[in-house]
């Protein structure tokens, strides 16, 4: 094979686009991620709080290593909220930049 041959097959479109209504069962995946989705952020909210009263009892026992783990922690559980949260919007994003790429 030669290397334009190569090229023009590496470069050849198979034409496969997502389709909604393809296989049995896509409304029920949607809604068991949703749910993973929810049980997620619930878990980051209950990581928050005690982070936070890790933070707290750190800095008021003189603790700097549960002073800094509590921080650590608040900070890890706010990160995961905002992937949760946004996760929807950063999946379609980069699927919609990787749907321009020719």
């Amino acid at each position: 094979m030669y290397l334009a041959d190569t090229v023009i097959h590496l470069a050849y479109d198979p034409g496969i686009k997502p389709n909604g209504g393809g296989l049995p069962g896509l409304a029920v995946l949607k809604q068991v991620m949703g749910s993973i989705n929810l049980f997620g952020i619930i878990a980051a909210v209950g990581a928050l709080a005690v982070s936070a009263g890790v933070w707290a009892w750190g800095h008021h026992s003189g603790g700097h290593q549960a002073e800094a783990n509590g921080k650590k922690g608040v900070l890890v559980s706010a990160g995961a909220a905002l992937l949760l949260g946004a996760a929807n919007g950063v999946v379609a994003f980069f699927s919609t930049l990787g749907s321009q790429v020719h």
